[in-house]
């Protein structure tokens, strides 16, 4: 395993936080450009990135112990990801709760959701739509929480080496299980006046259907470490695997252009979960022009990725709130503000909070 700084993950993140931001930036909500929608619709996607990556680096990281013969500490892993997770998460949570000028939408969810990342179970969006792009984190969450357990009583079991098979076992189930939800409780409400919530609801939040990058960044991890001259072989492809991927996430464009569709709910998030892996494997492959290429510009946006993902929307509705005045909010110009002024918080929010946290990490030697 190498053991740079693998650079290509940080053009990648900072392309999955801009997928985002400019996702939601176009949202009815929000003043945009009128261009924007045709350009931003498939940036719901950046989501899926962020969860191969996550996939990917947490995975990555375990199975080096493993295959070093280190013993795994679920306490010592959790609390890592404490320290990197809790701190800023509970102050923008705090924000939200105390500060409702803060507030993109009309509602939020009950504080105990938030608290104990339930959040994406149930999730209304005519109830609790601020806040809402948490339910990611309720995911990641999730899995921080179970696959260190599952990997921990692979190895105790002497069955990690003959459990690949639960890799694409799962992505298998995962089809089945929202092929049952869009069947049998998404269609029946398909066409009420609630249905597109209801979609979002029953089949894009909760976590049961969104393990589908997770699973992938934990096979490309388990090949990385574990087979590394099948890696070699595969890495040396690096430029096919980046036109592959962007191949596969066009046609996935298409396939989810109505996105509540059988096809798309079904198939739509493995797919585009493959096309996204593709280009993480190219992404840590020495030959890729993402291997070699190093930007301050990616790597700083990176680094502020997560406080960013956390405040964009509170952050661009404050902006036009108050700018309105003198920018009109659909355009570039607010638009350009907006992203600047986005940036700026979550640069001071990772220098106060998320740097000083991650220092105390290494100083307690966590």
């Amino acid at each position: 395993m190498h053991t740079e700084k693998l650079h290509g993950l940080d053009h990648l993140r900072a392309l999955a936080i801009l997928l985002v931001f400019f996702f939601h930036y176009q949202l009815p909500y929000f003043g945009h450009p009128a261009w924007l929608q045709d350009v931003a619709a498939f940036g719901w996607t950046g989501v899926d990135l962020f969860f191969v990556l996550s996939g990917f680096l947490i995975s990555s990281h375990l199975f080096a112990a493993i295959a070093q013969g280190r013993p795994i500490s679920f306490s010592r892993f959790f609390l890592k990801r404490v320290f990197r997770i809790i701190p800023i998460y509970v102050v923008v949570v705090s924000i939200y709760f105390l500060v409702p000028a803060f507030h993109e939408r009309e509602a939020l969810r009950p504080l105990w959701r938030y608290l104990t990342f339930t959040q994406n179970f149930g999730l209304d969006l005519s109830t609790g739509g601020t806040f809402s792009h948490a339910w990611s984190l309720c995911v990641e969450e999730h899995f921080y929480l179970v696959f260190p357990l599952v990997v921990i009583a692979l190895v105790a079991g002497g069955m990690l080496y003959r459990s690949f098979w639960l890799v694409p076992g799962l992505m298998v189930a995962g089809i089945v299980v929202r092929h049952c939800i869009w069947q049998y409780s998404y269609t029946p409400e398909a066409d009420s006046e609630m249905g597109v919530l209801r979609w979002y609801e029953y089949i894009y939040y909760p976590t049961y259907c969104r393990l589908d990058g997770l699973l992938t960044g934990i096979a490309i991890a388990a090949i990385y470490v574990f087979r590394p001259q099948l890696f070699a072989k595969v890495a040396g492809y690096s430029h096919v695997l980046l036109i592959a991927g962007g191949v596969v996430l066009a046609a996935t464009y298409v396939i989810c252009m109505d996105q509540s569709s059988y096809v798309a709910s079904v198939f739509g998030f493995p797919l585009i979960s493959v096309g996204y892996g593709l280009l993480v494997i190219s992404a840590i492959s020495p030959g890729s022009v993402l291997y070699r290429v190093r930007s301050r510009a990616t790597s700083y946006t990176a680094a502020w990725s997560y406080a960013l993902y956390l405040t964009h929307k509170g952050v661009i509705h404050l902006t036009q709130l108050y700018l309105s005045s003198y920018l009109d909010k659909d355009n570039i110009v607010m638009m350009l503000v907006c992203l600047a002024s986005c940036l700026a918080v979550a640069w001071l929010l990772h220098g106060v909070i998320e740097r000083p946290f991650m220092t105390l990490r290494q100083r307690l030697n966590i």
